[in-house]
């Protein structure tokens, strides 16, 4: 049986970009999304025409039941297996960005259930089963990837509860590396600069202007693409002695500079 990966949030943005690249590298890949299967027939198309097998795990991962919408259609998907690969990439941002004074507790609610709550149960779930398939096959491959954003240590005071969550996210990842290395199961975190997606397509203006004015030492905008690359290199094993470790895809945005 191929590897398999379950990527959430994969039908578009970074998610596709990290689904696309695993894809090409022949995984099996598990696409999860909130949106009915035939609005995302495109992205799951594309990703066939690359040679995978490609499934799609409707299911919202900020409430329970949705959750385990999720890990139902895993089952189905692996025949009852664990997935080899769990992407932590889904999120939302904001409805409306408001002033840090400002921010409502519905907000809050709505990105930290999803973007953090919600991640780490679906994490949690998805451990378990996976630290159960290596105590009785030992020669069973897993890891845990989770996509953050440099908004974990860059603070940004119109959206909040968008970094709080991201931090929060930070530590999952840090959590369940010191969890599992003895288990034999990598966790790693990807923490990307700005990546030019629909969730960023609002601000394209704004950091046109940071971007031309300095804000990267690589003066671009991320893609997805960079950040799929980063994820199947750790994915195919490629840093086998950094569990735990931050992978910042953010064109050196973050490098403090005079």
């Amino acid at each position: 049986m191929n590897k398999t990966a379950l990527v959430t949030g994969g039908s578009r943005g970074i998610g596709f970009g990290i689904a696309e690249k695993l894809a090409a590298e022949k995984w099996d890949v598990l696409v999860n999304g909130v949106r009915p299967e035939d609005a995302v027939a495109e992205p799951l198309a594309l990703l066939r025409k690359l040679g995978a097998r490609v499934g799609y795990a409707r299911g919202d991962l900020g409430s329970a039941a949705g959750r385990a919408d999720i890990i139902k259609a895993c089952n189905a998907f692996t025949e009852g297996r664990p997935v080899n690969l769990l992407v932590n990439n889904a999120g939302v941002a904001p409805k409306v960005r408001a002033d840090l004074l400002e921010t409502t507790e519905e907000s809050f609610d709505h990105v930290v259930d999803t973007n953090l709550k919600g991640t780490f149960f679906l994490t949690q779930s998805i451990a378990r089963a996976m630290v159960e398939q290596r105590r009785r096959d030992p020669g069973f491959k897993a890891a845990i990837i989770t996509i953050t954003s440099v908004s974990a240590t860059v603070a940004s005071v119109n959206r909040g509860e968008y970094c709080i969550a991201k931090a929060g996210l930070a530590m999952v990842s840090s959590l369940f590396a010191a969890r599992l290395g003895a288990e034999g199961i990598a966790v790693y975190e990807v923490r990307p600069g700005v990546i030019r997606t629909d969730m960023t397509a609002a601000v394209t203006e704004k950091y046109d202007a940071l971007i031309a004015g300095g804000l990267m030492v690589q003066a671009r905008w991320g893609l997805p693409e960079d950040v799929g690359k980063a994820v199947a290199s750790l994915a195919r094993g490629d840093l086998p002695y950094s569990t735990g470790q931050v992978i910042l895809v953010d064109g050196g945005m973050t490098i403090p500079r005079l």
